[in-house]
């Protein structure tokens, strides 16, 4: 049986999704627009905007889902599993009141 999480933790792990979710978006929303842009406004012919529109649609879901994972994979492990390779590890001189190691 696992140890639950605390209400803080719970909450972290929601904001991180939801910044997944909305910079995912914003990420294949964009794709989408520069290039789904080129069929609108660029030198693509006619019988060609579908299938660009399409490929657009594509490439901007891959790269929603790319961001989604991206952001997803840093998400801190278990309690207790130690800092992962991109946590910010503060480092306390054991002084108060000194910022550096050597004052």
């Amino acid at each position: 049986m696992s140890p639950s999480r605390t209400q803080a933790e719970r909450d972290a792990v929601t904001v991180e999704i939801m910044f997944a979710l909305v910079s995912g978006a914003f990420v294949g929303a964009a794709s989408f627009g520069v290039l789904g842009s080129a069929a609108l406004w660029g030198p693509v012919p006619a019988p060609w905007r579908g299938p660009w529109f399409a490929a657009s649609t594509a490439v901007g879901g891959v790269l929603f889902c790319f961001r989604v994972v991206q952001v997803l994979r840093r998400l801190p492990g278990r309690p207790g599993a130690g800092p992962s390779p991109g946590d910010v590890i503060w480092i306390q001189t054991g002084r108060p009141g000194r910022t550096t190691l050597d004052s």
